[in-house]
């Protein structure tokens, strides 16, 4: 763990700061909005986290885990209004979920992943680069997002209409999410087959991104199979498909095992 001392570090500190206000305001208030003014420091700070970031490293920051998890840092909030607007639903649980998803991902940037500049290595100098990644990162902040009322369904023991609720909600933003996921594996797919002549090469990474798949695949399936029964299965194959997609992102902790051609994303 290191801090880092440069407009980069702060800007992500401040990010940090924004979305951990955030979530202190919305656990103790329960209230829906009361932290407003956390999150979109939080944004704002991310966003000129991430323009620097592109302006010093020169190319579409997207190259390794320090830089997609600044552009998920960025996408938490605009996600979130976009959710609540489709969904009509707005609730302080879900709000202070962002906060935290927020959090978690601008602690490894900020402490953890190595911030050097690098130059992009000719495999990722695609059309498809950008957006391969981009739409893999908007489905993991969508899929977190999924998991936020799963999660509080199954700590908080709910029942009756309120599981029912929760898992409604959860579907409708995993049934969002699901398409890009399915973008990203076809995307990866074609660039696989232009940059080293194969659709795909059984590589580690890719394989747990086609489990993740799988594990939504199925939870789509289950639901239309059993409509009105087993939710709370549901709700735990949605957790198990987040949990599967916090695997694959952190590669880092496997790579070191296995190699692959995902390796220089570490």
């Amino acid at each position: 763990m290191h801090i880092k001392w440069d407009i980069q570090g702060l800007l992500i500190y401040l990010t940090l700061a924004g979305y951990a206000a955030a979530l202190v305001q919305l656990l103790r208030k329960r209230k829906t909005g009361a932290g407003r003014g956390g999150l979109a420091f939080a944004f704002l700070a991310a966003m000129a986290s991430y323009i620097t970031r592109w302006v010093l490293s020169t190319h579409l920051p997207m190259q390794n885990l320090y830089e997609v998890f600044l552009l998920m840092a960025v996408l938490v909030w605009p996600i979130s209004l976009l959710t609540e607007h489709m969904q009509k639903h707005r609730s302080w649980i879900m709000q202070a979920g962002d906060a935290l998803i927020g959090v978690l991902v601008c602690f490894p940037a900020g402490f953890i992943f190595s911030a050097a500049l690098r130059p992009l290595p000719p495999a990722l100098q695609s059309a498809l680069f950008g957006p391969h990644v981009a739409a893999y990162m908007i489905a993991y902040v969508l899929m977190a997002r999924a998991a936020i009322p799963a999660v509080a369904a199954v700590v908080g023991h709910y029942g009756g209409q309120q599981l029912i609720e929760a898992e409604r909600q959860s579907y409708g933003i995993a049934a969002a999410g699901f398409p890009l996921l399915s973008l990203g594996l076809i995307l990866g797919s074609v660039w696989g087959k232009l940059a080293w002549g194969d659709w795909w090469g059984w590589d580690p990474k890719e394989l747990w991104s086609l489990a993740c798949w799988l594990v939504y695949m199925f939870y789509f399936h289950w639901r239309i199979v059993h409509p009105r029964l087993y939710i709370r299965t549901r709700l735990w194959l949605v957790i198990t498909g987040f949990g599967f997609i916090v695997i694959t992102l952190l590669w880092v902790n496997l790579s070191r095992l296995f190699g692959g051609m995902h390796s220089y994303a570490t």
